[in-house]
């Protein structure tokens, strides 16, 4: 009896030791980025190791606009209204998917734009692809002008025709007005 119960005994701190490593990394949520706040469908606010926020812009995709100011969220302009409904459902989705998350993500950078802003495609802990999510339930279009400079563009053409083909979110409504047409078309004006 006394040779099974030290081997029993090691096993079971062992995994007592490794559960206990599991429970905090769960806890405590180590790993990525800290997100501060989610500002649209495809930028988010994070905060850096020294505690100095920066913003992040999603590569690859471009998101439905929001509403900004109170004029914009006066508007009874239809492609107004139409732009922000959608803008709202990303912003929520990507508030949903950063809550998953744990709060947390993990950038890969590719670039930096003229607003100082990072450019980069953003990963949950768990892998998930944040651009190719939002991409596959139509609430955000392939950025065809910077596509050459996206490292999965393979994955967001596809996630988008498969929305585009299934008729999914934007690809939905006719009178949707892609979010960069919609910026030089309607925006302060």
């Amino acid at each position: 009896m006394q040779k099974l119960t030290k081997p029993v005994g090691f096993w079971l701190c062992a995994t007592i030791v490794i559960l206990g490593l599991i429970g905090c990394d769960r806890f405590m949520n180590t790993s990525g980025d800290v997100v501060e706040r989610v500002s649209d469908g495809d930028t988010l606010v994070l905060k850096d190791a020294s505690g100095k926020n920066f913003t992040v812009r999603f590569a690859c995709v471009d998101a439905p606009e929001i509403a900004h100011s109170n004029k914009e969220k006066q508007s009874r302009r239809s492609s107004d209204r139409n732009q922000f409904t959608w803008g709202v459902k990303a912003q929520e989705r990507l508030q949903e998917l950063v809550q998953q998350g744990g709060d947390r993500v993990t950038l890969n950078i590719t670039d930096s734009d003229r607003y100082g802003r990072k450019i980069a495609e953003v990963r949950l802990k768990d892998g998930t692809f944040v651009q190719q999510v939002l991409l596959q339930e139509g609430l955000a279009k392939v950025y065809r002008p910077y596509l050459n400079k996206c490292p999965s563009k393979d994955l967001v053409q596809q996630a988008e025709t498969e929305a585009k083909q299934e008729r999914i979110g934007v690809w939905s409504d006719t009178k949707f007005v892609n979010p960069w047409e919609y910026r030089s078309l309607y925006k302060n004006k």
